[in-house]
């Protein structure tokens, strides 16, 4: 889901400078500890989380590639674990699209911003000119390369207090499970047994590190379009334009 169709109180997040935001004179590994609240011992994580494929050398080497695998890992386990505690009553359903929300490109894009975390980022000149640290695919993944860098050199339980601390807000909000817009969608058409859409690639473009991908579904005569840098990001996209043509 593109960042747009975030929930209002994700939308609210960003921009906003939140608990454990490093002061505006802070930069590099000195902002980017002090966002975390860890100094590290091992340095060499904490640079590699914050360097770009772009600014890396062959194969994305020394990337925060790696670093953001194991985050998204370490992420989603801390939510879960967080979501287990906060709704006692309700089953993995439930808790199941809480955690996809909670972990989505918005909210991570969200909390990224709203600690100014582009202007740690280590990227290729032409590419910063390009604007590609303000991508929401960048700053997502440079966030979850810094929990997976966190959890490396501090531990899960440095890791489950950072997560919980910058992402405090948005769990506090969420008051209900949240519905994706593909799911949405499809349950639309099923309640008037209409054919199911269908998400069709109509463009691919951009580098391989910073892809762009247009997808385009309809139901019936309505036709709506979404762009995203990941095919799945764009089916939402595409599916929450369509479901805003629609009758409710």
């Amino acid at each position: 889901m593109e960042p747009a169709a975030a929930p209002r109180y994700v939308r609210r997040l960003a921009g906003q400078r939140r608990l454990g935001a490093r002061t505006p004179a802070a930069s590099g590994d000195a902002g980017a500890e002090a966002f975390l609240g860890h100094e590290f011992a091992n340095k060499q994580l904490l640079t590699e989380a914050l360097t770009h494929r772009s600014a890396a050398g062959a194969k994305g080497r020394g990337s925060n590639e790696r670093l953001e695998f194991v985050g998204d890992r370490v992420l989603g386990l801390v939510v879960a674990e967080w979501l287990l505690e906060k709704f006692p009553e309700e089953q993995e359903g439930e808790l199941g699209m809480r955690l996809a929300a909670l972990v989505s490109r918005p909210v991570l894009t969200a909390v990224a911003e709203a600690n100014d975390l582009a202007a740690l980022l280590a990227v290729a000149p032409g590419e910063s000119k390009r604007g590609v640290r303000g991508q929401s695919s960048v700053l997502a993944d440079a966030l979850e390369a810094l929990i997976g860098a966190l959890f490396l050199d501090a531990g899960f339980a440095a890791a489950r207090g950072f997560v919980r601390r910058v992402m405090g807000e948005v769990v506090e909000q969420q008051f209900v499970p949240p519905k994706d817009s593909k799911t949405a969608l499809q349950e639309w058409v099923l309640k008037r047994a209409m054919p199911l859409p269908v998400y069709e690639v109509v463009e691919q473009s951009g580098p391989s590190h910073a892809p762009r991908f247009v997808i385009r579904t309809a139901v019936g005569d309505a036709v709506a379009t979404g762009e995203a840098g990941s095919k799945r990001a764009a089916e939402q996209a595409a599916a929450a334009k369509l479901l805003a043509m629609l009758p409710p």
